[in-house]
């Protein structure tokens, strides 16, 4: 029963919770950025590069027989699967810059008063007594 209270406590805490919904909707957002790549960035760029259609570029190892499969190094994905990361990426460190500026500027402390604004204060508090 102890065990199973833990286990309980553990799922309960905020930061479970929080990291399952981050993992969710990371999930959705890895299927929007790939679909973005490979329905509107990448066309373009294999237009530019003569008409080559990047998921189709492979290595054939060994052609395909009765029995087997073709064996091929799939490069093409590969490129493609970078493409994806490096806009995951991006967005992800503007995300996280946005984020730490915003609390930058929550957690900005006041300047130290002048010395004119100490004395004053000083003066203040010494006429109060």
């Amino acid at each position: 029963m102890g065990m199973l209270h833990e286990f309980k406590e553990f799922v309960a805490r905020g930061n479970v919770v929080d990291m399952a919904v981050g993992v969710i909707i990371g999930g959705a957002f890895g299927k929007i950025v790939s679909s973005f790549v490979s329905d509107v960035v990448m066309p373009p760029i294999g237009v530019l590069v003569g008409g080559v259609d990047f998921s189709k570029l492979a290595i054939t190892l060994q052609d395909a027989t009765m029995t087997a499969p073709a064996v091929v190094i799939g490069y093409g994905k590969f490129i493609q699967t970078l493409v994806d990361f490096g806009i995951i990426a991006a967005v992800i460190f503007l995300a996280i810059k946005g984020i730490n500026s915003m609390k930058q500027k929550a957690a900005e402390v006041p300047p130290p008063p002048s010395a004119q604004e100490a004395l004053l204060m000083e003066i203040r508090d010494l006429l109060k007594k």
